[in-house]
C-alpha cells in the first residue's frame, strides 16, 4: 500500500460509534480497513510508509458547505487557512455573486462589487482571469489547488450578465437567457445555484423568478442555496419564501448560513427549526449551513438600501457623493432599517470594520464605526459615507448581531452540516475563516458537549456530501476517495481569535487530499491535490 495509518480510532462520517482500526490508503482511495488489527493478532496490512496514530481519531475530511475561496484558491497554492483545519473540500460561488458564467463587461462589474470579499478589484493582477464559462472556471481549478472544490451557479451574476443593474422584472427574452446560462453551468458541472437576496443586483429578483430558475436546477439533480431576504426583520417570513418558492419548482433547498440574528430575533432559532422539520415532514429536501460564531460578515456598503446599489457601482458611490441623496440613505439605514441590514436600523456600534482595499485606510480596521467616529468627531454616518467613498466600496466588516443560544440550538438539527462562510480579505478576517471545523470539534463537541465527537464529525462529512451526491466521499470506507483528516480529539482548537485571526489550529497534524498529504506533522507541504468536483449526472 502506498501508506498504512497504524492503530487509530476511526470516527467514520456514519454518526456511529468509533472504532480502532489499521486503514490502508492506495492510488488515492482507501483500499482496506483491517478493525481492531493489533487485538486480533491478524494480517496487518504493509506500506510503503506507515503511520503510528495511536492517540489520535481519523475522520473523513471536512467539507466547508460555505467557502468564498473563489480566487484564494487560486491567488495562494498553500490555501493554509483551510487545509490546517482539515478542509477538504469547499463549495464556491456563494451567495449569488462569483465570477463565472461572465461575459468581459460582467467579469468587471462582479470583480469590483465583490472585492471585499475575494479582492481582485479590476486592476489586481495576483489572478488571471482566464476563464468565461462554469466550465473554464472549473478547468482553471483542475490544473491544481490545495483541496477540491466545487461549484454553485450565482445567480446574482447570471442577473448581472442577463438583465443588468436594473430593479425591475427580467423580460421573458432575459428570463429565457438566466434559464440558458442556468442549465449551461449544470452541464458543465456546477452542483446548484446560489442567491444572495440582499445583494445587488440578484436581490432584484421576485419569487417568480428564482422559482423558475430553481425549475432548471432541479431538472439536473441540483440544489439551491439561498442566502435570503432578510436574517433580521422577517427573517422567519424570508425563509418560508425560500421553502415554498423550492417546493413549488420541486428543488432541493439548502439555507446558506441559517441564522436568526439582530435582537428581533434573540431566541428565535426554535420557530426557524419547527418550519424545517415541517417542510421535511411534507416531503421537502432541506439541508442548511451554519458558522459556530455570533458575529456575521460582509461588505460595509452591503448594508445599503437596494435602491441605493440600482445602476452599479459607480451609481452608488455618485449618490453617495451626492448630499441630499446621502441623506437619504442615512435616514433609511438608521431610522427606517434598509433591506441591505434586513429591515434593521443600523447600530453602529455592531459595525467593526475588518479590512480595507486602500491600505491608506487602514486605521479604521479593527474599530466600529461609531468609535471611529467618535475619534473624528463627527456623527457614525459621515465615518461610514467618508469610508465607502474613499476605498471605493471595497471595505469588509464584522456585524456583531448574533446570539449564542440560536447557534447552538441550529447546529444540533439532523440536516445540519457546517459552512465557514469564510472571507480570508482585510488585515482583520473574522475567525471563522480559520477556525471553523477546530472550534466544533473542540469547543462544541469536546468542552461544550452540544454534539458527541461522532454527530459532529458527521455534520462536517457525510452529510454535506450527501447534499452535493458525491458517491466516493464523506466516510471512511474501502473504496472511498481518501480525503482524511487526523486529529486529536483532546487538544483540537481553533487558534483563531477576533484579535489574532490568522492563527492556525491546532491538533490537526495530517490531512490528505485524494490521498496525498497536505498536512503533516502540522506544516502545509507543497503538494496541490485538489481537483474540481463536478456533478453528479442524475439517474
Amino acid at each position: 500500500m502506498d501508506l498504512v495509518i497504524r492503530d487509530v480510532d476511526v470516527v467514520d462520517g456514519s454518526g456511529g460509534d468509533s472504532y480502532r482500526a489499521d486503514v490502508a490508503v492506495e492510488n488515492g482511495r482507501i483500499a482496506a480497513i483491517v478493525k481492531e488489527a493489533a487485538a486480533a493478532g491478524c494480517q496487518r496490512p504493509t506500506g510503503r510508509r506507515v503511520l503510528d496514530a495511536e492517540g489520535l481519531a481519523l475522520s473523513p475530511g471536512f467539507v466547508d458547505m460555505h467557502a468564498h475561496s473563489d480566487l484564494a484558491l487560486l491567488r495562494d497554492p498553500e490555501h493554509t487557512a483551510k487545509a490546517a483545519q482539515g478542509v477538504t473540500l469547499e463549495v464556491l460561488g456563494q451567495d449569488g455573486l462569483s465570477y463565472a458564467p461572465v461575459d468581459d463587461r460582467t467579469l468587471a462589474e462582479v470583480r469590483r462589487s465583490i472585492a471585499g470579499w475575494n479582492g481582485g478589484a479590476p486592476g489586481d493582477t495576483t489572478v488571471d482571469f482566464d476563464w468565461r464559462t462554469v466550465g473554464e472556471y472549473l478547468d482553471r481549478l483542475d490544473r491544481g489547488v490545495a483541496v477540491n472544490a466545487a461549484y454553485l451557479i450565482p445567480q446574482g451574476t447570471i442577473r448581472m450578465y442577463a438583465v443588468g443593474w436594473d430593479d425591475r422584472p427580467a423580460t421573458e427574452a432575459e428570463l429565457n437567457r438566466m434559464r440558458q446560462l442556468v442549465a449551461e453551468g449544470l452541464e458543465q458541472g456546477a452542483v446548484g445555484m446560489s442567491s444572495g437576496l440582499t445583494y445587488t443586483p440578484g436581490m432584484y429578483a421576485k419569487g417568480a423568478e428564482l422559482t423558475e430558475l430553481c425549475k432548471v436546477v432541479a431538472e439536473y439533480g441540483g440544489y439551491y442555496c439561498p442566502h435570503h431576504r432578510s436574517y433580521g426583520a422577517g427573517a422567519l417570513q424570508a425563509y418560508e419564501e425560500m421553502v415554498a418558492l423550492t417546493r413549488d419548482a420541486g428543488c432541493a433547498l439548502h439555507l446558506a448560513h441559517a441564522t436568526m440574528n439582530f435582537g428581533v430575533n434573540k431566541g428565535r432559532a426554535p420557530d426557524l427549526l419547527a418550519l424545517v422539520d415541517e417542510a421535511l415532514a411534507g416531503g421537502c429536501d432541506i439541508s442548511l449551513d451554519t458558522y459556530p460564531y455570533t458575529p456575521g460578515c460582509t461588505t460595509l456598503v452591503a448594508m445599503l438600501p437596494s435602491w441605493a446599489g440600482e445602476g452599479g457601482p459607480d451609481a452608488t458611490l455618485a449618490r453617495l457623493r451626492d448630499a441630499e441623496t446621502s441623506e437619504r440613505i442615512r435616514h433609511h439605514l438608521e431610522e427606517l432599517g434598509s433591506d441591505g441590514c434586513h429591515g434593521v436600523p443600523i447600530e453602529w456600534d455592531t459595525i467593526e470594520v475588518s479590512g480595507v482595499g486602500d491600505p491608506a485606510l487602514s486605521s479604521y480596521v479593527g474599530r466600529t464605526v461609531l468609535e471611529s467616529a467618535a475619534l473624528r468627531g463627527e456623527d457614525p454616518w459621515a465615518t461610514a459615507r467618508r469610508l465607502l467613498i474613499e476605498d471605493r466600496l471595497g471595505s469588509t466588516i464584522l456585524q456583531h448581531v448574533g446570539h449564542e443560544e440560536n447557534v447552538r440550538a441550529i447546529m444540533r438539527h439532523r440536516v445540519h452540516t457546517g459552512g465557514s462562510d469564510g472571507i480570508l480579505q482585510g488585515s482583520k478576517p473574522h475567525p471563522r475563516a480559520y477556525g471553523t471545523f477546530p472550534e466544533y470539534l473542540g469547543t462544541y463537541a469536546r468542552d461544550e458537549g452540544v454534539l458527541s465527537l461522532e454527530e459532529c464529525v458527521a455534520h462536517l462529512t457525510s452529510r454535506p456530501a450527501a447534499r452535493l451526491r458525491l458517491p466516493d466521499r464523506g466516510l471512511v470506507r474501502e473504496g472511498y476517495v481518501a480525503d482524511l483528516v487526523l486529529f486529536d480529539p483532546e487538544t483540537v482548537a481553533a487558534g483563531s481569535t477576533y484579535d489574532a485571526p490568522r492563527t492556525l489550529p491546532v491538533g490537526i497534524p495530517h490531512v490528505l487530499v485524494n490521498g496525498t498529504f497536505v498536512m503533516e506533522d502540522g506544516r502545509r507541504t507543497d503538494a496541490v491535490p485538489g481537483r474540481a468536483i463536478r456533478r453528479t449526472p442524475v439517474g
